[in-house]
């Protein structure tokens, strides 16, 4: 039996940890550009890149089609999409980056990456409990 096959929640959480990890760099690179004029905040929609992740669809994989496209391991050489965020207030130098809307955003992602750990953690010692039986 294989291990996929065996723990099928296993290969969904690894790719929701994938998919936060992306988030978590695209909003720091948000916060980090907040000051930089004509700077477009950019964003993953994470339901909808983890519908597309775990679908049995037969739509193909999303081709790397830039040298800084980044596919993420594990996903057939699907690549995020990145879209980019309505300004919520327009500033006078064209930067969109909200920065009280992307410290929440980076809290609430780290708080779900970090609970996404957790549960691959502890699986994988329930997994290992069992192999050594105790």
């Amino acid at each position: 039996m294989s291990t996929t096959a065996a723990t099928p929640q296993l290969g969904i959480y690894s790719q929701a940890l994938l998919l936060r990890a992306e988030r978590q760099r695209l909003i720091a690179s948000n916060m980090a550009n907040a000051d930089t004029p004509g700077y477009a905040a950019r964003e993953i929609n994470f339901g909808d890149a983890m519908r597309e992740a775990t679908s049995g669809s037969s739509l193909p994989p999303l081709a790397v089609t830039h040298a800084r496209h980044q596919a993420l391991p594990g996903s057939g050489g699907m690549v995020a999409q990145v879209g980019y965020e309505v300004a919520t207030q327009p500033s006078l130098d064209g930067n969109s980056v909200d920065m009280d809307r992307e410290r929440s955003k980076f809290t609430d992602n780290a708080i779900r990456y970090e609970s996404t750990l957790r549960f691959i953690n502890s699986h994988v010692k329930t997994m290992l409990s069992a192999i050594q039986g105790q």
